[in-house]
């Protein structure tokens, strides 16, 4: 009778939960090169689906509202960015939160889940193709994001795994039926309601998804290899200035490691860091307290006797 190798025991297994919907979500969104599907309303939904999912979802809400409590929002917007967040099957709060302190930990270490010292593909999105049984266990979760585990909706994604399918599934049928109301009373046929739903799935649900994606996964990965370091930090963050501009304000990633639980990482002026521009109005409208300012702000604020004491 055949027997397991201590080495073959050992090799790590592909994810395939995540695999197949990154792959199918992928392949779904080249449908977008046909010409039928094309639709300037559809393209319009991607680019703004960029900032409503990616920008309130990921950046504001996962990153620097949960990972990091740089702000405070009321718990009806946080639920609701939460969810937009979900709607780009980027994990649910306590995975993506725990990881991400875990890389704020050992970054660019050993026991970081996606340094680019492991490959530029690796850092990428290649570290969500292989299974870490650790970083999927109570005992993770407890360690890195006990704090989103205490709120009963966060704690219920992660009773029920299979919600945040569902949960994209109903936006993507969201955006066909919405697209397919708006062709009809545009258009006036079945014809043009079928076509105008088509590209509002394709361009608003899957193409946006991929490019949230890609712009997320390039702070994981370009960020760290390219552009420019104003602080010594002791890993090998940087400030890109393109990933700034496309990902509103993550590209500022030595900024964002050398001051980690600021809301903002513009330092200066050029680095244009617009999620905190949203975070500054939902301040305003009273959805958001207790904003973290960058440290030399705090440090301006504090009296100078008390600082030299």
């Amino acid at each position: 009778m055949p027997q397991t190798t201590d080495s073959a025991a050992a090799r790590p297994s592909t994810h395939w939960e995540y695999l197949l919907p990154i792959t199918a979500v992928h392949l779904l969104a080249c449908i977008a090169l046909l010409p039928g599907f094309f639709s300037w309303s559809g393209l319009a939904l991607a680019l703004g689906g960029v900032i409503v999912f990616g920008t309130l979802g990921i950046n504001l809400c996962y990153h620097r509202a949960l990972s990091h409590r740089s702000l405070k929002l009321s718990s009806r917007v946080e639920r609701v960015l939460a969810t937009f967040a979900l709607c780009s099957l980027e994990d649910t709060p306590a995975r993506w939160v725990a990881n991400h302190r875990l890389h704020h930990v050992h970054s660019d270490d050993t026991l970081d889940p996606h340094s680019p010292r492991d490959g530029v593909g690796w850092s990428h999105a290649g570290w969500l193709f292989r299974r870490a049984p650790g970083r999927h266990t109570y005992a993770f979760f407890d360690k890195y994001a006990r704090d989103i585990l205490a709120d009963d909706y966060y704690r219920w994604l992660e009773r029920n795994p299979f919600a945040i399918l569902w949960i994209y599934a109903a936006h993507a049928i969201g955006f066909a039926a919405a697209g397919c109301a708006v062709g009809f009373l545009t258009g006036g046929s079945w014809q043009e309601a079928t076509r105008l739903g088509a590209s509002w799935l394709v361009w608003g649900a899957f193409v946006r998804t991929v490019l949230v994606w890609h712009i997320t996964w390039s702070v994981n990965s370009l960020t760290h290899l390219f552009g420019y370091r104003s602080y010594a930090t002791g890993e090998d963050s940087r400030n890109n200035w393109l990933v700034g501009l496309v990902a509103m304000g993550e590209g500022w990633h030595n900024n964002h490691h050398h001051d980690p639980s600021s809301a903002s990482v513009q330092h200066r002026w050029w680095e244009v860091d617009g999620t905190y521009y949203v975070i500054l109005l939902l301040e305003r409208l009273g959805w958001a307290t207790q904003v973290i300012r960058p440290r030399h702000l705090r440090r301006a604020a504090v009296p100078l006797a008390d600082r030299a004491g």
